[in-house]
């Protein structure tokens, strides 16, 4: 009886399958493709024909009045000679190495503090203030810095005066610019870094620390051995995307400062702006922004290269 019951059960679960007719594959695949068209299309349109056009753009002088002249690699021997697209490009590297660096490391510091011992009200709070300037305009932002940086009535210099410091030119010196670009950067940009650090550090069991806690290790000896290890990977990721945000910074730099005090915090982006927008030379433009993507691309290959050495997937 039970065998009897067991093949019935088969004839019944397994039916034989019914081959749709050439129609219905030909309906199928028509439905497929008209759900994918607002898709291919947006991004051939405003994607993939803008970075062809952008490269193409790159070999011909072409300020949009008169028809575009073929100048071959003439643009890009413009940029390696031009000493205003070497400072900026000086301008932006330096700014990455000094922003990504402070970035992480505030990051990974307030998500060890957020997650260490906190109630979880009060977590719930920092992750929300710390990561709420990132959902703002960096352009409004920067304006609001612009004023509280003021020289003569930024609220930043009246507090020093009450402490007897004079007046600091913020925004009009090379190196007070620099420092207020780049905390008003770290600033707004650094939430996102810290909720993902926030979950990678949430993410390692309790049990390591507190075995490690009975082998007599310190809370430097844990972070160093346990915390850093274990959130490698989320330190790769990170990282890789910090430097590709602050390698295309324009928007501080620009509302603060307009590149000032000379050139001092111009950055690669604003000069593709400038000479597109301004000085009407969409070659070299084009040039300095294929010069940047490959810089960009070879930063990320280089990051996952190194990371075969220092991120501990175990």
């Amino acid at each position: 009886m039970s065998t009897t019951a067991i093949d019935s059960t088969r004839a019944v679960t397994v039916p034989k399958g019914v081959k749709p007719t050439p129609e219905k594959r030909r309906g199928n695949r028509l439905l497929i493709w008209v759900f994918l068209a607002p898709t291919v299309i947006g991004l051939g349109l405003f994607s993939f024909v803008p970075i062809i056009g952008s490269f193409l753009l790159a070999f011909f002088r072409w300020d949009i009045i008169t028809a575009p002249e073929f100048i071959g690699f003439g643009n890009f021997v413009d940029l390696a000679t031009n000493p205003t697209v070497r400072v900026s490009f000086l301008n932006t590297i330096g700014f990455v190495i000094v922003a990504v660096t402070l970035q992480i490391a505030v990051a990974l510091l307030l998500a060890v503090l957020v997650q260490s011992k906190m109630p979880n009200w009060l977590r719930t709070f920092f992750r929300s203030a710390l990561f709420f300037p990132l959902i703002l305009s960096a352009a409004s932002v920067s304006l609001v810095m612009a004023y509280l940086f003021n020289q003569e009535f930024g609220l930043i210099n009246q507090i020093l005066g009450w402490v007897g410091i004079g007046k600091v030119g913020w925004l009009t010196t090379g190196f007070g610019a620099k420092i207020v670009v780049l905390l008003v950067y770290v600033w707004q940009n650094f939430g996102f870094t810290f909720l993902l650090f926030l979950g990678g550090v949430s993410a390692i069991p309790k049990e390591v620390y507190e075995a490690s806690s009975l082998d007599g290790a310190t809370g430097w000896t844990q972070f160093r051995q346990i915390t850093l290890p274990l959130v490698s990977p989320t330190m790769l990721v990170a990282s890789v995307m910090a430097i590709i945000g602050a390698l295309q910074i324009f928007d501080q730099p620009y509302v603060l400062t307009r590149g000032g005090p000379g050139d001092e915090t111009r950055t690669a982006v604003m000069v593709i702006y400038e000479s597109a927008f301004q000085q009407l030379d969409f070659g070299l433009a084009s040039a300095i922004g294929i010069v940047l993507t490959v810089l960009i691309m070879l930063v990320t290959a280089a990051q996952f290269q190194l990371s075969k050495r220092y991120v501990f997937y175990g």
